[in-house]
């Protein structure tokens, strides 16, 4: 039975700043709304990949390419749900793969946030589209659905650290009026510089003042 759904989902924020916490040196690879939020909310760290301006479902691909190449590493990709139903082929390629340093966690808020905040085609659907559900039928390691705040900041740390493929499906508040992801530099000046720090040491990262960052919402 598919897990029943939470009045109060979780704010996208506060779902990247439980992130930010436990990652340590995890790459981070992020897209659309969850790459807007990102790269307001904390400094630049040399294992983030923003992947901006992004193909809508190719970021799974690009984190499953660089766990792949960094096994050693653990790689974590976030993506939303509407970006996902544009490629859900790669939950099939990702799971073949078994790489055990991949966590994918899929934001879903039922919508096309970035783009203005249109429904996705399963958005208010009956019975609602599962994409845990999904993921553990294409044969991800571990999967698990979170709809609170409570039990993400209480797991997260756990679960990003399971052997993978993880799957991690955060159910979260739409906010298109947050606007589009920020003024970054060229794409490919971001590649070298993320390719080069991963030959390199390992960098520590922290969050900025919290004085100075976004309430939920705003």
């Amino acid at each position: 039975m598919p897990k029943a759904r939470a009045q109060a989902p979780i704010h996208l924020v506060q779902a990247l700043d439980v992130l930010s916490e436990v990652r340590e040196n995890a790459v981070v690879v992020t897209s659309m709304g969850s790459a807007r939020e990102w790269v307001r909310r904390f400094d630049p760290h040399p294992f983030d990949f923003v992947h901006v301006p992004s193909s809508m479902g190719q970021t799974p691909a690009i984190g499953l390419g660089i766990a792949l190449a960094q096994p050693a590493r653990r790689v974590i990709t976030c993506v939303g749900d509407g970006s996902l139903l544009m490629n859900l082929g790669c939950l099939a390629t990702i799971a073949a793969a078994k790489p055990e340093n991949f966590v994918l966690i899929v934001f879903d808020n039922g919508a096309y946030e970035v783009t203005g905040g249109q429904p996705t085609p399963v958005a208010g659907g009956a019975p609602q589209f599962d994409f845990a559900m999904t993921a553990r039928a294409a044969g991800f390691a571990e999967v698990e659905s979170l709809d609170n705040l409570a039990d993400w900041r209480n797991q997260a740390s756990q679960l990003i650290h399971l052997p993978g493929p993880v799957c991690l499906v955060l159910r979260v508040q739409a906010n298109p009026s947050a606007g589009p992801v920020d003024r970054l530099p060229p794409a490919g000046e971001r590649a070298r510089a993320f390719a080069a720090a991963l030959q390199g040491d390992d960098a520590p990262r922290h969050p900025p003042d919290s004085s100075q960052s976004p309430e939920p919402g705003t």
